[in-house]
């Protein structure tokens, strides 16, 4: 048995996931993936990894690398299929409405003028989000007619791929804090509340940490969105609304839980290998 796993920087999450493995005496490579050169027609090199555990900080290289892998017949965890889905935004809201998921309202446009229709028909304030992208950045909260002029005029000019999609949400009244539930399988493994002043709540963004129980509605709920994009080891933002309850808002398929571990004690990187090595044994 040997695994993989591919990184882009060792992060305390990575260091726990190596001692894991040791601790286990399982063989295993770090590859360092701006170190990658593939060759497509030669899957040699890499046909000596039961398994590849990604944790790229680049979603680029995480999809694009899985997606090569996958095609060779090597597992992944996540596989690339599931990254594909939780890396985007939209693709994640279709699969999550396709499986009959409770989640914010969501609204897309292609260009400027028909975002601004959008918006002035639901009413302010909405939610306007990037696509693809993570730990709560290029995120606008829009409180009125003048805001959303200014900030749709901004990703005009702009103009890239990232900023000529508009992702339109709307705006959940949630009491001052958001919920993280860990998914390993088909199993909650542990969940915190993301207490902030802000209407960002994410960690990175100076949320603060809280056990929060996992009640039958957060595991149920949890559950079904990690099947809803494919399955495998998530974590999942979950709002709560006054009025409709547990919404999902986010499903994130290269879950950080260096703040969880010490919070909850719940020994994550621990099952994330063991349920690499069951998707492994799958395989042979």
């Amino acid at each position: 048995m040997k695994i993989g796993v591919l990184y882009t920087r060792v992060r305390v999450e990575e260091k726990w996931i190596f001692e894991a493995l040791e601790r286990r005496g399982v063989d295993y490579d770090k590859i360092d993936d701006r170190k990658i050169a593939f060759q497509l027609a030669d899957p040699g090199p890499w046909q000596v990894y039961d398994v590849v555990l990604e944790r790229s900080l680049s979603y680029k290289n995480g999809l694009y690398t899985t997606q090569v892998l996958n095609a060779w017949g090597i597992p992944t965890v996540n596989m690339a299929h599931v990254a594909a889905t939780c890396g985007d935004k939209l693709v994640t809201s279709a699969a999550l409405q396709q499986a009959g998921l409770p989640q914010p309202r969501v609204w897309l446009a292609f260009t400027p003028e028909a975002a601004l229709e959008i918006m002035d028909t639901v009413g302010y304030p909405v939610v306007l989000k990037p696509v693809i992208g993570s730990w709560g950045r290029l995120l606008a909260k829009i409180n009125d007619r003048e805001a959303a002029e200014a900030v749709l005029e901004h990703k005009e000019v702009l103009g890239s791929v990232q900023h000529s999609v508009f992702y339109i949400q709307e705006y959940i009244r949630k009491p001052g804090r958001d919920i993280r539930s860990f998914v390993i399988g088909d199993r909650t493994v542990c969940a915190i509340y993301r207490n902030a002043d802000h209407w960002i709540t994410n960690t990175a963004r100076g949320g603060k940490a809280e056990i929060c129980p996992v009640t039958p509605a957060i595991h149920d709920l949890s559950v079904k969105a990690c099947q809803a994009v494919g399955g495998g080891v998530v974590a999942i933002d979950l709002l709560e609304d006054p009025d409709r309850g547990l919404l999902v808002n986010e499903v994130n398929h290269t879950m950080e839980f260096h703040s969880t571990v010490p919070l909850t004690g719940v020994d994550i990187p621990g099952m994330l290998v063991d349920y690499a090595l069951s998707v492994a044994r799958v395989r042979a």
